[in-house]
């Protein structure tokens, strides 16, 4: 008999594997791979933020609301920064640093506070938040999961269209009548509020590679926007799901396995051209 939480793990691998497998030719087209740094950051410190937030008030929920509204306002910034004349980079660059010193500052009243406070599961949930164990997903995350997942994903097919325009003609877009401020920021939120959601069971040290790559593989194997998108949901739902399987015989982390798995088809593909 299958066990229960394996069969969560495989529901949240599914679910997962729809959302990177849709946004990540987003990511590779519009070349936001550098805010996936700032994503990176900002998810850590809404992390540690929450963490203080559940100490003082014994929810452990807040943890993950709170990064994703962390998250949703480090992303509009850098979105706002851009349409104010910056370059992509830079306006990462801007805030991720700023987003760095305030993780730092957060460790350190995270320290405090826990200091000042029984023994709470925050060691779990900090070594689960930055590796991501999906073996460890309850059913109420997997609702969360679920709900959240489908409205983000009828927002992005809704959209996805109108994003691939802004991604390979902003000006043409705009000719026409689009707002291309408005556009981008839903893009950027869509990108920080799928990170904030996915954080736990892919890990936020893998976060960045399972959310590239897969686009980038399909790019490589073709230049049609349909199969791209087709090829990008095909590898990261082999690859999500195959990883749970082995990580279930082996042991090791799922996000590691995967991550692994991720960077060998793209090396391959890489030498072979």
């Amino acid at each position: 008999m299958i066990p229960e939480y394996l069969i969560r793990a495989f529901l949240a691998s599914i679910m997962v594997s729809v959302l990177l497998g849709m946004l990540s030719p987003l990511i590779n087209t519009k070349g936001l791979a550098f805010l996936t740094h700032a994503l990176f950051h900002s998810l850590l410190f809404g992390a540690v933020l929450g963490m203080i937030l559940a100490l003082l008030f014994e929810n452990m929920a807040l943890v993950t609301l709170t990064a994703l509204l962390v998250t949703l306002v480090v992303v509009l910034l850098i979105a706002y920064l851009e349409k104010r004349g910056f370059s992509s980079d830079s306006a990462v660059g801007i805030v991720a640093s700023f987003v760095a010193g305030l993780i730092v500052l957060g460790f350190g009243v995270l320290y405090s506070v826990m200091a000042d406070r029984p023994y709470f599961p925050l060691s779990e949930n900090i070594v689960s938040y930055l590796t991501g164990d999906i073996f460890l997903i309850t059913i109420s995350n997997l609702e969360a999961l679920a709900v959240g997942g489908v409205l983000l994903f009828f927002l992005m097919l809704a959209l996805y269209r109108d994003f691939l325009y802004l991604s390979f003609d902003p000006e043409g877009m705009e000719s026409y009548g689009g707002n291309t401020t408005a556009y981008l920021m839903v893009l950027y939120a869509i990108v920080g509020a799928i990170g904030a959601l996915i954080v736990q069971t892919v890990g936020l040290i893998t976060l960045q590679v399972v959310a590239i790559l897969p686009g980038a593989i399909a790019l490589m194997v073709s230049n049609d926007l349909r199969k791209v998108l087709g090829v990008s949901l095909f590898v990261t739902l082999t690859v999500q799901l195959s990883s749970v399987a082995l990580a279930y015989f082996t042991n090791i982390p799922p996000s590691g396995l995967a991550t692994i798995a991720l960077g060998i088809i793209y090396g391959v593909l890489l030498i072979r051209r």
